[in-house]
């Protein structure tokens, strides 16, 4: 079932779209916290994203923009404002479509499953993993960080991360570690293993992200908790 996500500031037309997607086999959803349209985002990884321009706190543009540093989701702008121009900007931001008000639902239905094919037919759901205001994505292996970096991570350090943060909270073994980067095709034993997560969490530390990685002795390594 498609995840779709509703930022609109208007309550009525924001329940009456949620409502009308339940209605057709959507899992819809209101935002429930504007001022971190991104933060609800991460937090609740849907496959596409309504988001109306003329949101209070930051335009939608600006979360469009922030959204697509760690996502290609797919995002649909919705605005009572049909300009040419407007519609032009908001696409160069990173959006898919344009829906303008008032807006036909019926239409809206066929518009956003048609985009949801398109998108996941072959290329499947988004998986985002988040810590600390962190975002990793799996499929790219790039790590965005708070303060919008992005962090190009080498393959090992990638699978470390992403089986940590998989498992945020829980500890996870050396042997378990070497065990997914040995089925991964890399050569790796215990001291490179040493090696990698000490690189790994030293270039978290360089880049602000003290203690994103805690050693448990005798244990294995953490993340969260």
């Amino acid at each position: 079932m498609y995840r779709i996500m509703i930022a609109e500031d208007d309550a009525a037309i924001a329940m009456l779209l949620r409502d009308h997607l339940i209605r057709f086999g959507y899992d819809a959803f209101v935002c429930d916290d504007l001022s971190d349209v991104l933060g609800v985002f991460v937090r609740e990884q849907p496959h596409l994203l309504l988001l109306d321009i003329g949101l209070p706190f930051f335009s939608g543009c600006h979360w469009c923009r922030e959204i697509r540093r760690v996502s290609t989701a797919p995002i649909v702008f919705i605005s009572s404002n049909a300009a040419p121009m407007d519609m032009v900007i908001a696409m160069n931001m990173g959006g898919d479509d344009y829906l303008c008000k008032p807006f036909d639902l019926p239409v809206v239905v066929a518009k956003l499953g048609a985009l949801l094919r398109r998108t996941y037919d072959f290329s499947g759901a988004p998986h985002l993993l988040e810590h600390r205001g962190a975002v990793l994505d799996p499929a790219s292996g790039v790590l965005t960080l708070p303060s919008g970096e992005a962090l190009t991570l080498t393959r090992n350090e990638h699978r470390i991360l992403q089986m940590l943060m998989e498992h945020k909270g829980v500890i996870i073994s050396r042997d378990l570690l070497m065990q997914r980067l040995w089925d991964s095709d890399c050569f790796i034993d215990d001291n490179t293993l040493t090696v990698n997560v000490g690189r790994l969490r030293k270039k978290l530390e360089e880049h602000g992200l003290p203690g994103f990685i805690t050693t448990r002795k005798g244990q294995g390594y953490l993340i969260g908790g």
